[in-house]
């Protein structure tokens, strides 16, 4: 038998359970299910990502990106005070350790102005080692709002509020059709159909996959890049006191490695960006067959593997690399040596890739009647969660 939803909404990592809980708020009488494959939430992206609270510095002024990011900061802070969810805004510097690097920083200082940051400071050689005495650098930037938490605690607290409000969470159910009719959508489950007025998928990883499930010739398909982590031993914890960042290439979507204090106090080194040999395969040696295929067979990742295959083949050297991974690290902090790392966690980030070797850098969303595809939301998405989770309910609320 079908079971009857006002709003379905598929995938609970943060930006599921926030939309979710944002539809709750505008109308507590929505009758809402959300599903996940996973035993629980947040088991992939928001589960294995740095803990960092974006400040919104990186991102193009105008994009949605910014604009969630600088809003969703304030909502996100606001839900931790008000739940008691500890963090620590404890500012990071992005350093630029060559003068090469310096008109990018000046950039970057730009958009964050742009972007309405407030509290960015320049800061010469000396200022930098007064924040990060350890650090190498010939000029950086202060930012002030950038932070650190536990996104998982987030999560659970977000999982609670919404079964307190009366929505029902299943896990263990994997989605695998969408038949969008007229008032309805029907979808099939591994384990059951349900009907609802309105679907939600916000399915990370798989996310193009799921969209495809109810729209042909879709543009865009998700390549997974692992990033691997060490942690600092903890004797050699002091060489960093809380976020040091170097300044990106601005052709790729990836920081580069850097360094990130944990709420638990442990200093994590990375990530690196290397093509995933699989959507959820995160040891080094794991491989699915299927993803590898869709990866090396799409146009467009073809296209981005031509023009950045130098890049590429050194994010796997270093990946294979200790000391090489080491050098990338010691350009911030030359006193860090191989032996103060040992391993830490990988994660992957769902980048998509058009058909024509576009890296897409923004949120993306692909809109039908009555069903609404998150198809893009790497980082900043969990700071901006909330403010997403506050647009998707607008949109499906209308």
């Amino acid at each position: 038998m079908k079971k009857t939803y006002d709003i379905i909404a598929a995938g609970a990592g943060i930006v599921g359970l926030s939309s979710a809980l944002k539809l709750l708020e505008k109308n507590p009488k929505l009758k809402l299910l959300l599903l996940d494959k996973e035993s629980g939430v947040s088991r992939h992206q928001t589960g294995n990502n740095s803990g960092v609270i974006h400040s919104g510095i990186y991102y193009k002024p105008g994009s949605l990106k910014a604009v969630n990011c600088t809003r969703g900061y304030k909502m996100l802070l606001d839900f931790c005070d008000k739940n008691e969810i500890k963090y620590d805004i404890c500012g990071k510097i992005i350093t630029a350790v060559s003068e090469d690097e310096i008109p990018a920083m000046h950039n970057l200082y730009e958009r964050g102005i742009a972007n309405g940051l407030e509290g960015l400071k320049i800061i010469n050689k000396d200022e930098l080692k007064e924040y990060e005495p350890h650090v190498k650098g010939v000029k950086g930037i202060h930012v002030p709002q950038t932070g650190i938490i536990d996104y998982k605690i987030v999560s659970e607290k977000i999982k609670n509020i919404l079964l307190e409000k009366g929505a029902k969470i299943i896990f263990e159910e994997r989605l695998v059709s969408i038949n969008e009719k007229t008032d309805t959508v029907e979808i099939v489950t591994n384990k059951g159909y349900y009907e609802t007025k309105i679907l939600l998928t916000c399915c990370g990883l798989q996310s193009d996959r799921v969209a495809a499930l109810n729209n042909d010739n879709l543009n865009i398909r998700i390549i997974p890049f692992r990033g691997e982590y060490f942690k600092i031993k903890k004797e050699k914890s002091y060489l960093v006191k809380n976020l040091i960042y170097p300044v990106p290439d601005p052709l790729f979507p990836f920081l580069g490695v850097h360094y990130t204090r944990k709420m638990n106090g442990e200093i994590e080194a990375g990530p690196n960006a290397v093509f995933g040999f699989g959507r959820e395969c995160y040891g080094k040696f794991d491989m699915n067959v299927k993803d590898i295929f869709d990866s090396i067979t799409w146009k467009g990742f073809i296209t981005v593997a031509g023009k950045f295959w130098k890049t590429g083949m050194m994010e796997f050297y270093r990946s294979f690399s200790k000391p090489a991974f080491t050098r990338a690290l010691q350009r911030l902090t030359p006193e860090i040596s191989e032996n103060d790392l040992e391993p830490g966690g990988a994660g992957i980030r769902a980048q998509a890739c058009d058909k024509d070797g576009k890296l897409v850098d923004d949120f993306l969303f692909i809109e039908n009647k009555r069903v609404l595809h998150v198809c893009n939301a790497p980082s900043p998405a969990a700071t901006s969660c909330f403010s997403i989770g506050e647009t998707i309910s607008e949109k499906l609320l209308k």
